[in-house]
């Protein structure tokens, strides 16, 4: 293949990878070299090429039909390092998902060929959680999935890999909502308070546990958020809020008329991990000020977990007492809410309003120290 026009859109785009050795380009093309008769990746280390001996090739096979042969130090004919990292860490997942105790960091690290402090650190990188931590919400989730089938409780818990039952009632509060009894029979004997009423953005369902408000929904239709609880919960007593939870309700509806004033109010959170990492990294997000995906994912140390960061923001049911409202895209737009892009856009306004009309900030820097 002789080197296309750089005049040339596609090719354009081509140079401009090589020249950041872009490695999300990796996979989508190959380059040759046609003075040492090899091809390479678009990241590869190796010294840059003159461009009048620079060919681009649409994959190892096109290049190497051509005559060249892949580059010793890049390996393009092989899979690519995230695609390596990937695969090491599914090893490990799987490897967790089967013992019946978790494996140590050594063995681990071994399954995936990996040494101990880099297999470390690959498996947060991808999964945005540690081993120890996965572990430990697979485990809670073979317990929550094996609650409605087993003979008791207890049995629940032996067979999901606790050594000691005390061990998963002291989690159980914050990976269930209720006791584990309650969660094994759909909810049933839990007392769920729940009132739905109107606000400035539409319909809002407030929930709560004797634990704490568990949902705050939005949304245009009463009976669609009504639904929405009874899926989750469909054999606990849903009843109508008592004088003292229409004082919740009452404040919860005052947040949403007026977002920036904060409140104290008492949240069961639930969530996995590292949905509670990314849910309180977002509550330290100041009135007025908005953070990105790829921040908040620094903020928990978590650098390369944007996506998983979108996917906590997403799964949030506390709408504005956690608020994901305050989370846009890097370039500073608004991305997608659960609730929808107008009732972000309206609590955002809300808050500046509450500010005395000062610009949202871009983004929420150095405000995430203390996690």
């Amino acid at each position: 293949m002789s080197p296309a026009s750089p005049h040339d859109p596609v090719t354009a785009e081509r140079w401009a990878a090589l020249a950041a050795r872009d490695a999300r380009a990796d996979g989508r093309f190959v380059y040759a070299v046609r003075t040492t008769g090899v091809y390479c990746r678009p990241s590869c280390p190796s010294r840059a090429a003159k461009p009048e001996n620079v060919s681009f090739h649409a994959g190892p096979a096109e290049a190497e039909a051509a005559g060249f042969r892949p580059c010793r130090r890049c390996r393009p004919d092989e899979p690519g390092l995230a695609e390596r990292r990937a695969e090491a860490v599914a090893r490990a997942c799987r490897l967790i998902d089967a013992a019946e105790t978790l494996p140590g960091l050594d063995a681990l690290a071994k399954a995936a060929g990996l040494s101990a402090f880099h297999f470390h650190r690959v498996f947060r990188a991808v999964t945005g959680v540690t081993p120890r931590a996965y572990a430990a919400a697979r485990r809670a989730a073979r317990v929550a999935d094996g609650l409605s089938g087993a003979g008791s409780v207890t049995e629940a818990v032996y067979e999901a890999g606790y050594g000691a039952a005390s061990r998963f009632y002291a989690e159980a509060p914050a990976r269930l909502g209720m006791a584990p009894a309650a969660y094994r029979r759909g909810g049933a004997g839990a007392r769920i308070r729940f009132g739905v009423g109107a606000c400035a953005l539409g319909a809002i369902l407030v929930a709560a546990t004797q634990t704490g408000i568990c949902a705050i929904l939005l949304g245009d239709d009463p009976d669609a958020l009504t639904r929405d609880l009874q899926d989750r919960f469909p054999k606990a007593e849903l009843t109508g809020g008592d004088p003292a939870f229409e004082g919740w309700m009452a404040r919860v509806i005052g947040l949403v008329e007026a977002p920036g004033h904060g409140h104290d109010l008492p949240l069961d959170i639930g969530g996995t991990a590292f949905q509670q990492r990314v849910w309180a990294a977002l509550r330290k997000i100041p009135v007025g000020s908005t953070a990105s995906y790829a921040d908040i994912a620094r903020a928990i140390g978590e650098p390369g977990a944007s996506r998983a960061v979108a996917l906590a923001c997403g799964a949030n049911a506390l709408a504005v007492a956690i608020p994901c409202h305050r989370v846009v895209r890097s370039d500073g737009a608004l991305s997608g809410y659960r609730w929808g892009v107008a009732r972000k856009r309206d609590l955002l306004a809300r808050e500046r309003a509450t500010l005395g009309g000062a610009d949202t900030a871009p983004a929420a820097r150095g405000l995430f120290d203390n996690l």
